[in-house]
């Protein structure tokens, strides 16, 4: 948990490799992913870097990786999944890779195109077949139609051209596409003036396209015409609509023979397909199972040669330079790696590591876990943490469930949530190695130990709330006692309970009495109770936020902060709202209904807080009533009367505090600077000092980083002008007075929402569930099995899901907002190393 207090501390460092050790060393960094790579040849383009030659290699394996894929899973080979990712392949080792690519793509291309030629063949034959067969029935019916004898006599003499030249019919047989058998009708219609015959025959079985496999539905086409002239533009409509045309004898004998002959070969030719589909799939069954090793080395490989692209050649061209953040923390393994990099390279000068100092701001690095990462991407959605800034990751690990069961309270409601996460948590291996497409079960997965720390803590604020379904839970035994005879409850719907006579004493003992359920106000009981929790927790929870800023002053080594902002914040917030908390503290403790002897301290003498403090802001005073006094204690308006003036006071010294500081700072340097030059003359031969630089600027910090540069604050506060340092701490100042008053406000949508989740489950309950519960007889429990069916998925639905939905985001808004605003700037950006791990898991994303 150190790490998640605030990021780590980053180093930049260099990098010094040999060139034959480069690869291998780039390799072991990526399966440690430790490092960030800077660009040093951001001017450069990509195609004139040094590896560009060998990333135009990877590229070609990818597309072949692709193409082989695509006709793996073109027949439904199953491709095994990786049990362990394997390493990039030494330098050696991709030659043969790239060969063995190479073999097995012109393998399966070979075999794609010897299958598509066969399934051309026998598409050809199927369809002359089904002409074949086809146009027999037009032939006899054209004969018969005719009178003339089929056994001995044809319609057309065998010499089709001799008979179409002295004036008998002649024919084109063919197949055409049958989406475009009516345009073809209409053109044969219009070329011929309506002098074509066409008959025409739907093939039943869809055809196989040999280049796509998709299936294509076919007519057989018969179209009888007189004259050489018809033949040869039906010819060319055919051309133009692409249907096939065969030789179809005129006689039923030679007719009848060539179908034999079609079908003779058709068998045969299926024989060769199956024997060449069997060999295909033996080979794409060999090649899938190592389908998934050969794509992840590719992307190694690849990944590789990018990162050497972003180094730089030094002078004597025997050694390549990179720059890089590394946490401190890891510099050890990033040595380590190096030197296992420089052993597996051969090389006999040893790779090394070396710390420079910089001004520039590091990334931010916040280590985290499978459970803690949840909670950090809650927080670097709204923004990644400055440099060392405090990370509110790790208090909103307990402030977010917390916040939210507060909504949310509902012993059932929350154990549902519970068990939905609870789930995703037993079976996250399985779920993390199937990649799903659906980015809301991402998302819920991505957050499952949110979902189950937000189902624990609604259970508990449900106990609290003593609410389970609307319903309560009499455990511990009420603390009210109806002191009356049968017969008034008998006669009465509504009695009225005394605190004095019918309450023993002695509180519920843990969370609301379930006697408050079956009473009449309530509704204004819980309201009162729900909206001064909300108020206690918020003005708590902000309090927190400002003592946080303490932490982040302190690390940047800003004092002044400290004097000027913090202390005025914190007393501003707690002479307001803390004593507004006080006083619901007081009038809990001081005000009783069994109060007989003074009766100013009575429930029905007990005053509004709200007005109180009202009134307090106003100076005002109101008249009490009879018998009772406005305040809860003697000297109260004066204690009230103080706080509120050392409050406004607290305004002009964080309106002007830090600038006049600032100015006193700068004068006090500039007066030291003009000293030491009239001391030293021009000792200092020649050195000039910037007007506002002093010495202590000039030298860098332990850590290789100004105070001022990267620091809290996103900008160096000694190079700002004074005009603009007024600007900002006037507008700091406003927000931050006028927010503590919004912002306190708006911590009642605890209550609000509380109540609605409250209220709501009660009318599912009553006008759903009720329905059967209402009916006394056998035919209820029929009745309650549907009606309990709907108040299910009507609770899930809306209660469960819409309602957490939406207690989530007002959670979210509370810290985002009203917490974290506090101290937290969110002006960094992220550490984003060079890890094979991160490649693999971007790249496995589907795509959307």
């Amino acid at each position: 948990m150190g790490a998640m207090f605030r990021s780590e501390e980053m180093a930049l460092a260099q990098l010094f490799i040999q060139p034959e050790a480069a690869y291998q060393s780039i390799s072991e960094l990526g399966e440690t992913g430790t490092v960030q790579f800077r660009d040093l040849n951001e001017e450069v383009s990509a195609f004139q870097r040094k590896f560009v030659g060998e990333v135009r290699r990877c590229d070609e394996m990818e597309r072949k990786l692709r193409y082989i894929e695509a006709e793996v899973r073109k027949d439904d080979v199953p491709i095994p999944d990786v049990k362990e990712l394997p390493k990039a392949p030494n330098p050696r080792e991709i030659i043969d890779l790239e060969a063995h690519l190479e073999k097995t793509e012109g393998d399966i291309r070979e075999l794609s195109e010897s299958a598509v030629k066969l399934k051309s063949n026998y598409l050809e034959l199927a369809e002359y077949k089904h002409v074949l067969e086809k146009t027999q029935s037009f032939f006899i019916e054209q004969e018969e139609a005719n009178g003339m004898d089929t056994a001995h006599k044809s319609l057309i003499p065998e010499d089709n051209q001799g008979a179409t030249s002295r004036g008998r019919l002649g024919f084109v047989a063919g197949v055409v596409n049958r989406e475009r058998v009516p345009a073809f009708e209409r053109m044969l219609w219009r070329i011929s003036r309506g002098n074509v015959f066409l008959r025409q025959a739907e093939i039943e079985k869809a055809l196989e396209d040999p280049a796509t496999g998709n299936e294509i539905k076919k007519t057989v086409f018969v179209a009888f015409f007189q004259g050489e002239q018809l033949k040869s533009r039906i010819t060319k409509v055919c051309a133009g609509f692409h249907a096939s045309i065969y030789q179809c004898p005129s006689s039923s004998g030679e007719r009848n023979e060539t179908l034999q002959n079609v079908k003779t070969q058709i068998e045969d030719l299926n024989l060769v397909l199956n024997q060449t589909a069997d060999h295909r799939n033996r080979v794409l069954v060999t090649v899938a199972k190592d389908l998934q090793n050969w794509s992840i080395m590719v992307r190694k490989m690849k990944a590789i040669y990018h990162t050497l692209n972003m180094f730089n050649m030094d002078v004597t061209k025997k050694c390549l330079i990179g720059e890089c953040w590394v946490p401190v923390h890891d510099i050890p393994i990033v040595q380590k790696a190096l030197q296992d990099g420089s052993s597996a390279g051969g090389s006999s000068i040893a790779s090394f590591l070396n710390v420079i100092d910089t001004n520039e701001q590091p990334p931010t690095f916040n280590r985290t876990n499978k459970f803690t990462r949840g909670f950090q991407n809650l927080i670097d959605s709204y923004g990644v943490a400055s440099y060392r800034e405090v990370n509110p990751a790790l208090y909103t690990i307990i402030t977010f469930p917390f916040l939210f069961a507060i909504m949310f309270g509902d012993v059932g409601h929350g154990f549902i949530l519970f068990l939905f996460g609870l789930y995703m948590v037993l079976y996250e291996k399985r779920h993390m190695g199937a990649k799903s497409s659906s980015e809301i079960w991402n998302i819920f997965f991505a957050g499952r130990y949110i979902i189950v720390l937000m189902g624990l803590f609604s259970i508990y604020t449900g106990i609290m709330y003593n609410d389970i379904f609307s319903r309560t839970m009499n455990i511990f035994g009420s603390s009210w006692r109806v002191n009356t005879n049968f017969s008034t409850l008998n006669e009465s719907e509504e009695i009225q309970l005394n605190p004095t006579y019918d309450y023993t004493g002695t509180p519920y003992f843990f969370g609301v009495d379930p006697a408050w359920m079956l009473a009449k106000n309530k509704i204004i009981f819980l309201n009162s109770y729900k909206m001064k929790l909300s108020i206690i927790f918020g003005v708590f929870h902000m309090m927190f936020g400002v003592c946080m800023s303490v932490v982040n002053f302190a690390h940047f080594r800003k004092m002044e902060n400290f004097f000027f902002m913090f202390l005025p914040q914190i007393i501003f917030l707690m002479l307001l709202f803390l004593w507004m908390v006080v006083m619901m503290f007081l009038k809990w403790i001081l005000y009783d209904a069994n109060y007989t002897t003074e009766t100013q301290f009575g429930s029905s003498c007990a005053p509004s807080v709200l007005i109180l403090f009202i009134n307090m802001m106003l100076f005002k005073a109101d008249d009490p009533e009879p018998g009772c006094k406005e305040f809860m204690f003697e000297g109260q308006d004066t204690l009230q009367m103080v706080f509120v003036i050392i409050a406004v006071l607290c305004i002009p010294v964080m309106l002007l505090g830090k600038p006049i500081y600032v100015m006193m700072k700068r004068n006090n340097k500039g007066k030291h600077v003009r000293g030491y030059e009239i001391m030293n003359g021009d000792v200092n031969q020649g050195i000039e000092l910037q007007p506002e630089t002093t010495l202590e600027e000039a030298k860098p910090t332990h850590s290789g980083h100004k105070e001022g540069g990267g620091g809290h604050g996103g900008h160096n506060e000694d190079d700002e002008p004074i005009g603009d340092i007024f600007i900002h701490q006037a507008i700091h100042t406003i927000e931050y007075v006028l927010s503590t008053v919004s912002h306190t406000a708006s911590y009642l949508r605890l209550w609000a929402l509380s109540l609605a989740h409250a209220q709501l489950s009660e009318v599912l309950w009553n006008m759903v569930l009720q329905m059967g519960l209402a009916i006394s007889t056998y035919v209820g429990g029929v009745v309650l099995f549907f009606i309990f069916g709907a108040w299910a998925v009507l609770t899930v639905a809306i209660l469960v899901m819409m309602e957490g939905l939406s207690a989530f985001l007002h959670t979210l808004r509370l810290h985002w907002v009203e917490f974290m605003s506090k101290f937290y700037e969110g002006l960094g950006y992220p550490f984003q190393p060079f890890s094979f791990k991160l490649i693999m898991e971007e790249d496995s994303e589907p795509a959307d």
